[in-house]
């Protein structure tokens, strides 16, 4: 029989962020000192305070042109980027800026993840090893950014090469260096990988409902998911290792995750659960499904 602990769970360490309120399809969020409205689906429910109230508080708000882009509408002065410093078992920075996808350059319930890939590196040193961390559908590199700060060997891989390019200036910001920066699609590189015998002793995973790699591959969640893993499987290493795998996507379950896990890895224990953040007004904003296991 295999169990798996269910877990509920938002960032505890991220004292530069946070969700002001939530509702109507949008969240409103400080970063720093420059407070947003940006588009969230699963914001169903109402407001806690009304939308004008938050128009004069905030600094910019995203306006959309279709179902993927759009506009930032600057209500105040507000910068094109700013910094944001991470301080928690690991300290880094973010260079955040308004892109035209309503992302801004950092999804902050990640937290919960850098805070166990930090713990689960620093485990793993303790053991005399010498972690080699594995990001995959990296983005601006919040994941890379834990890993090296921890003391790890970090390759990091995202198709977009100007995300890339905006990740390695947050290792710059962090005081990092050398983590190995590769823009290819993912699918492939793993393949690569696998065929090379190269093993990681940490990976993680975040891939989005859809996507494209800079040859024009095609990414689809519940279409590429297993191949991916058959793939990861051979990646890890089969002694000491850990692996996150996430999922944003609406109606994606946390007990998907789970089966892939169960079906890949044969683990005893393991946890799934749903990331989210609470706003200031006490709702729970769903952030995403995550499932993940160590072996120390």
């Amino acid at each position: 029989m295999k169990n798996s602990q269910i877990l509920i769970q938002q960032p505890q360490t991220f004292k530069n962020y946070q969700l002001l309120d939530s509702g109507l399809g949008m969240k409103i969020e400080r970063f720093e000192n420059i407070i947003t409205i940006r588009p969230e689906p699963q914001a169903v429910w109402e407001l806690s305070e009304s939308l004008a109230y938050w128009e004069k508080q905030a600094h910019t708000k995203f306006v959309p042109a279709s179902s993927n882009s759009g506009i930032w509408k600057k209500l105040k002065n507000t910068p094109d980027n700013w910094h944001l410093n991470y301080n928690g078992a690991v300290n880094f920075t973010f260079k955040l800026a308004l892109t035209g996808f309503k992302h801004v350059g950092v999804f902050p319930e990640q937290a919960v993840n850098w805070e166990y890939i930090a713990n689960a590196v620093n485990a793993l040193k303790a053991k005399n090893i010498q972690p080699k961390f594995l990001n995959l559908f990296a983005y601006t590199g919040g994941a890379s950014l834990a890993a090296k700060a921890a003391g790890a060997d970090v390759t990091h891989v995202d198709s977009i090469k100007q995300v890339v390019s905006w990740a390695n200036e947050n290792m710059q910001q962090s005081n990092l260096t050398n983590i190995r920066w590769v823009v290819e699609d993912a699918l492939k590189f793993t393949k690569r990988e696998a065929k090379r015998g190269n093993k990681y002793h940490g990976i993680i995973l975040d891939p989005p409902a859809f996507g494209h790699g800079p040859s024009g591959e095609k990414w689809k969640l519940e279409d590429n998911i297993l191949e991916m893993m058959n793939t990861v499987q051979q990646l890890l290493d089969n002694e000491n290792h850990f692996l996150i795998l996430n999922a944003y996507s609406l109606g994606f379950s946390s007990l998907i995750l789970e089966n892939l896990i169960q079906d890949k890895f044969k683990k005893s224990n393991f946890e799934i659960g749903e990331l989210f953040i609470q706003d200031s007004f006490g709702k729970k904003l769903p952030l995403g499904a995550f499932a993940r296991f160590r072996s120390c």
